[in-house]
């Protein structure tokens, strides 16, 4: 995945591009099942990864998607994230290997929301739900 075609011009873009990614990793992985949330998660670690590397960072400007970034989800970010919701707020956590893209959405905006909460981008929430619930 090259970081240079990034798009950094709108969220819409981006988002556009992450689903790009998302569905040409599915494509190119040698199993005859799609896990979708599986390859989502690798694809938002990368990112995650990239945007914490200063000298990647610097380089492919990737400050200006921190915000648009998605946390990558699995299943202690979702118990998080669910005992931080009122009940029915969340959709059920299906497990990563069963994950579709309409409760990824579920999770992902009220992620936003609880980092909004913390003064912070959503990328990072993990780092929160995962020393609160291990």
């Amino acid at each position: 995945m090259s970081l240079v075609r990034v798009p950094k011009s709108s969220a819409k873009r981006f988002q556009l591009w992450l689903d790009r990614q998302t569905e040409l990793l599915l494509d190119n992985l040698p199993i005859k099942n799609r896990p979708w949330g599986a390859a989502r998660k690798a694809i938002n670690l990368f990112l995650r990864d990239a945007l914490y590397n200063q000298y990647l960072s610097k380089q492919f400007k990737l400050q200006l998607i921190e915000s648009w970034l998605e946390v990558p989800l699995d299943s202690v970010v979702a118990k998080g994230l669910r005992l931080n919701s009122n009940r029915g707020e969340l959709p059920r956590w299906p497990g990563l290997k069963n994950l579709e893209p309409n409760v990824s959405e579920g999770f992902q905006v009220f992620a936003s929301e609880q980092a909004n909460l913390k003064g912070i981008a959503r990328v990072h929430l993990d780092m929160y739900l995962w020393l609160d619930n291990r």
